[in-house]
């Protein structure tokens, strides 16, 4: 959801912020997650371990680095090509969250996989995982919308998130080296 929110502002000098453009933005965060939360509950089924969840992460932290140093320049070539801004910011919103999107949509199907050790649980394990996402995205839109962007540029928070989900893909991938990987 932060990332969401930075999208706005990072899709606004070029294409406003006009119901077309967060239009834009919610279309494809919705539509990556949902191709990612397919992606990821297939994966799921063949050998799921810890240290592919982690590789998940670190994919998912990757993809973000284009919006630190291409994003304005990306912006400002489709805009050049697409000057209707509704068409222009679907377009640029793709370029730029559908990737990274996609992969971070990947983890939540793949974690309840990994919560799951018998049928009898699945509910209340993804139930639980569930919340805890959706706590979270709550509070790092808050967190982003009422303190960070006053403190912070939109690239440095970018890059903060992308640090935290490194470092977790990373916590990830040696953690599972030891038990079942």
């Amino acid at each position: 959801m932060a990332i969401e929110l930075l999208g706005g502002r990072l899709l606004a000098p070029t294409f406003g912020s006009s119901i077309y453009v967060w239009g834009a933005i919610i279309t494809v965060f919705m539509l990556a997650l949902s191709l990612g939360y397919l992606a990821g509950g297939r994966l799921s089924v063949h050998a799921p371990s810890v240290r592919r969840l982690g590789l998940i992460l670190l994919v998912a932290a990757a993809s973000v680095s284009p919006l630190l140093m291409f994003a304005e320049g990306i912006l400002d070539a489709v805009a050049q090509r697409v000057p209707d801004p509704r068409f222009g910011s679907l377009l640029g919103a793709s370029l730029l969250f559908f990737v990274p999107t996609f992969f971070s949509g990947m983890v939540s199907p793949y974690a309840v996989r990994l919560l799951v050790q018998d049928r009898s649980s699945s509910g209340r394990h993804a139930g639980q995982l569930y919340f805890a996402s959706t706590f979270g995205s709550a509070a790092g839109t808050l967190l982003t919308s009422f303190y960070l962007v006053l403190i912070m540029e939109v690239n440095h928070i970018l890059l903060v998130m992308l640090l935290i989900s490194g470092c977790i893909g990373i916590l990830a991938w040696f953690g599972g080296r030891r038990g079942h990987a």
